[in-house]
C-alpha cells in the first residue's frame, strides 16, 4: 500500500497598511470662559394682593392667568358697614365743630371781662381751657372722618402693579378681610423683567475669582449673557446680572447668581424652561482642539491622540463650549498633544497612522 502525503502551503496574511489621516495639535488660546446653565425663568416679583378691611366680597374683576394692568379694579367688598361708620364719624365732626364756635364765643366774651375784673381769672382760664379742648376735639374727629373715608375706599382693591394675576383664593360671597381666612386673595407676577438663576459652584466661582473677602460683590463677573429658548432661537435681549442670593445653598454647595431678561413684550412667562450661556470672569489660556476632534456618543466625548511613534489612543476628554469652531477641553488633552481629524472610524487602540498636518 502506497500512502500518498498532501503538501500544504501557507499564504502570508497581507500587511494593512497605515492609514492617512488629518491631524491637528492641542493648542493654548486665550478664551472667555463660557458656561451654559439651565433653569426655569422666575417672574421679576409677586405681588401679593390683601384686603385692608373686613366685609363680604362683592365682585370679582379679573380672569385668573389673564394680565392685569397697574390701577386695574381687581375686587370690591362690601361697603355698607363702612359707610355706616363713615356718617357717624361725619355727624361727630359737626358736633364737635359746633361745640367749638360755642366754647370760642364764650372764650372772646370772657377775655374782655376778665380785663375789667368782672369775672375771675379762674373763671378765665375755663373758658380757656374748654376753647382749646374743643379745638382738640374738631382735630380728633376730623382724623377719625378721614380714617373712616379710607376704610371705605380700601372696599375697592386695584392691582399695584401690571402683571399676570393668579388664581383667586377667595369667591363672591366670602368674608374676607385681614382677620378672615381669607387675608390673601390673589398674587399679581410681575413679567416686565423676568429672572434667571446661575447656579455656579463654590469650587469653580472661587477658581475663577480667588478667595475674596466679599462673595455678593459681582458686578461684572457675568457678560454676554445670552437665552435660548425651547425651539432652539436665541432670545433677542441680552440678559444683565442683577444680584447674588445671600444663601449658599448647603445641599449642593452653590452660589446663585441672579441675572434678569427686559419682557416688554411680554413672550417670556414665568415658569419658562430656558438655557443660559454666558462668559464667566476674564479671558484664560484654555485647550482648543477643532470641533471635527471631538466625537461625541451617549455623553461621552472622546478624541483619539496621535503618539510621537504614530500610534493612535483613544481618550476620553471633559468638554467646555464651541467657540470659533473650536471645541474647549477642560480636562483629558494636553497642549501640543496632536489629535486625529479624520478616519476615527477604522481606529482601535494601537493601530498605526500616518499623520498629515
Amino acid at each position: 500500500m502506497v500512502l500518498l502525503t498532501g503538501c500544504h502551503s501557507h499564504q502570508a496574511q497581507p500587511t494593512v497598511p497605515p492609514l492617512k489621516i488629518e491631524v491637528a495639535e492641542a493648542t493654548l488660546r486665550p478664551l472667555p470662559r463660557r458656561m451654559r446653565f439651565i433653569g426655569y425663568l422666575q417672574s421679576n416679583f409677586d405681588a401679593v394682593i390683601q384686603p385692608r378691611v373686613n366685609g363680604f366680597l362683592v365682585s370679582k374683576h379679573f380672569e385668573s392667568g389673564k394680565p392685569v394692568r397697574r390701577g386695574q379694579l381687581l375686587y370690591r367688598i362690601d361697603p355698607s358697614q363702612l359707610a355706616t361708620s363713615m356718617y357717624a364719624a361725619e355727624a361727630a365732626l359737626q358736633s364737635a365743630r359746633a361745640q367749638a364756635i360755642e366754647a370760642k364765643n364764650n372764650y372772646e366774651r370772657a377775655v374782655p371781662l376778665a380785663r375789667m375784673n368782672a369775672i375771675s381769672q379762674a373763671q378765665l382760664d375755663q373758658y380757656t381751657a374748654q376753647y382749646h379742648a374743643s379745638e382738640a376735639s374738631v382735630r380728633s374727629a376730623e382724623q377719625s372722618l378721614q380714617n373712616a373715608r379710607l376704610n371705605v375706599s380700601y372696599t375697592d382693591i386695584y392691582s399695584p402693579v401690571e402683571g399676570i394675576a393668579g388664581s383667586s383664593n377667595a369667591h363672591i360671597g366670602d368674608y374676607v378681610g385681614p382677620t378672615t381666612e381669607f387675608n390673601v386673595l390673589t398674587t399679581i407676577s410681575n413679567v416686565d423683567t423676568l429672572s434667571f438663576d446661575i447656579a455656579l459652584p463654590m469650587s469653580e466661582y472661587l477658581r475663577i475669582t480667588g478667595n475674596r473677602e466679599f462673595i455678593y460683590d459681582n458686578d461684572g463677573l457675568l457678560s454676554h449673557i445670552i437665552l435660548t429658548l425651547d425651539d432652539g432661537t436665541h432670545y433677542p435681549l441680552e440678559g444683565f446680572y442683577s444680584h447674588t442670593r445671600k444663601d449658599v445653598s448647603s445641599a449642593t454647595g452653590t452660589l446663585l447668581l441672579v441675572v434678569k431678561f427686559a419682557n416688554p413684550d411680554q413672550s417670556l412667562k414665568a415658569g419658562q424652561f430656558a438655557r443660559v450661556m454666558c462668559d464667566v470672569g476674564p479671558s484664560e489660556e484654555q485647550v482648543v482642539v477643532p470641533v471635527r476632534a471631538v466625537n461625541q456618543a451617549q455623553g461621552v466625548s472622546s478624541v483619539w491622540v496621535v503618539r510621537p511613534d504614530s500610534t493612535v489612543q483613544f481618550r476620553r476628554v471633559e468638554t467646555g463650549t464651541v467657540q470659533d469652531s473650536l471645541w474647549v477641553i477642560r480636562s483629558g488633552l494636553q497642549p501640543h498633544e496632536v489629535v486625529a481629524l479624520t478616519g476615527r472610524q477604522k481606529f482601535h487602540d494601537g493601530a498605526h497612522v500616518i499623520p498629515k498636518k
